[in-house]
């Protein structure tokens, strides 16, 4: 069930017939009550910050409905045999970007049009209007905020919307609440990032031991880069 229909089925009933919500006005708390995931190495995760996903409601909200009816630009997204993480895809051309997604797994679709649509966003020189806090970066400091989005839409689906589960995104949901999701992009892509993930190591020399032993624990396989 993607984000779109899964608003309008169990959201918007009443608010659909009604004016949108002015951008500056608090949005009122729809969020259905939020279940414990559990994945199966066995590790539960409980979402305790209820507030603070309404939070990245409102935003997911907002950015769908912009890649939706803003017609500057274009989001494409096309179904992958593979499963794949969002960057190993995506291609910008001008003003369109285009994503795959494993086609078995349809809930992905959203928030791998966020990814897209932030990254394209940076291009176009309107990442401002999304994460104004890394408007103007580049490399590490942009890819960390815009998969902390991604990540953070990934929770909203899998918590509150019954989004099925996905092994390569829900471990970015368990290291975000844990606190470890930059160790784990890292991790991942050490060779891209290689003097963030240096310097990562430089700050804190236990840090990547500490987040395998955590890795070994939570999802019981061998964490990567080892």
């Amino acid at each position: 069930m993607s984000y779109r229909t899964a608003i309008r089925a169990l959201l918007f009933a009443a608010l659909l017939a009604a004016p949108l919500v002015s951008a500056c006005a608090s949005a009122p708390a729809f969020l259905p009550e939020p279940r414990t995931l559990v994945i199966r190495s066995g590790a539960r995760l409980t979402v305790g910050d209820v507030e603070r996903m309404q939070t990245v409601y409102n935003e997911v909200d907002r950015q769908l409905r912009n890649i939706e009816l803003d017609p500057g630009f274009l989001i494409g997204t096309r179904p992958d045999p593979r499963d794949v993480y969002p960057w190993e895809t995506l291609e910008i051309t001008a003003d369109t970007a285009w994503v795959a997604y494993s086609r078995t797994h349809p809930d992905l679709t959203s928030p791998y049009q966020i990814y897209a649509h932030l990254h394209l966003m940076r291009r176009l020189g309107r990442l401002d209007e999304w994460l104004p806090e890394v408007a103007e970066a580049e490399g590490w400091p942009l890819e960390q905020a815009i998969m902390a989005r991604v990540t953070d839409a990934w929770l909203l689906g899998r918590a509150f919307y019954d989004f099925a589960p996905y092994e390569l995104m829900d471990e970015f949901i368990y290291a975000s609440e844990a606190g470890w999701l930059d160790a784990f992009l890292l991790e991942l892509r050490r060779n891209e990032f290689a003097e963030a993930h240096a310097a990562w190591l430089a700050a804190n020399p236990q840090a990547q031991e500490n987040f395998r032993a955590w890795y070994r624990e939570t999802f019981d396989k061998t964490p990567p880069g080892v």
